[in-house]
């Protein structure tokens, strides 16, 4: 069985354990950080690719970067877009590779949902990244009078885990409206970092 402590991050390990006892939400006790100026053109108000959500523009804006990776205030993985939606960060540009190679099927192309499957653009406004983070791991099972959903339990898929910061990334993109249905060109390198954790949870 494949190892989850060598496929993801500390606090991605925290939420798992959580995810499996409760449907509660984490909310962090932190105080959050104050807002670094140079990240403030990741709202995009210009964007006119997209329908954007000013509201969770606001909420998801990325505040700091660790590493390469852009964080929110509550600490938690969010994307940086700029250049009017057509710069991307590198993790964000990673999860539409990783969606389209992974969820696209189901849940249909840049989120957009299906007749089988919800969709994620719109799911990504209210789910936590904890909540996320637990449905990947464990499924999710939708089942009433009128339709069954099941969405399988991708908790041994590496090829799923292994990019689940990427995939959350890319669909709270989606979700605010920071970039549109698009396929993206302009991105950020890859850091080394994301190099290095890809290496290791892959076993290359």
């Amino acid at each position: 069985m494949l190892n989850l402590s060598k496929i993801v991050t500390r606090p991605v390990i925290a939420a798992l354990a959580l995810a499996t006892v409760s449907a509660v939400a984490v909310h962090a006790e932190d105080a959050k950080p104050a807002a670094d100026p140079k990240l403030a053109d990741s709202l995009n108000p210009n964007d006119k690719t997209a329908e954007q959500d000013p509201a969770l523009l606001k909420r998801d804006a990325a505040v700091k970067i660790e590493d390469g990776k852009y964080l929110d205030a509550d600490g938690h993985p969010t994307f940086h877009v700029t250049q009017d939606g057509k710069m991307l960060d590198w993790y964000t540009y990673s999860g539409y590779r990783r969606y389209h190679a992974e969820c696209h099927v189901c849940h249909g192309p840049d989120g957009m949902g299906s007749t089988y499957a919800p969709a994620l653009k719109d799911s990504l406004k209210h789910l936590s990244y904890e909540e996320f983070i637990g449905i990947l791991v464990g499924g999710k099972q939708d089942v009433n009078a009128a339709e069954q959903k099941v969405m399988p339990a991708f908790g041994d898929n590496k090829n799923v885990m292994c990019y689940s910061d990427d995939l959350y990334v890319y669909l709270k993109a989606r979700a605010a409206g920071a970039i549109g249905r698009i396929r993206p060109s302009e991105h950020e390198d890859k850091p080394d970092a994301a190099k290095k954790a890809e290496k290791e949870c892959m076993g290359f």
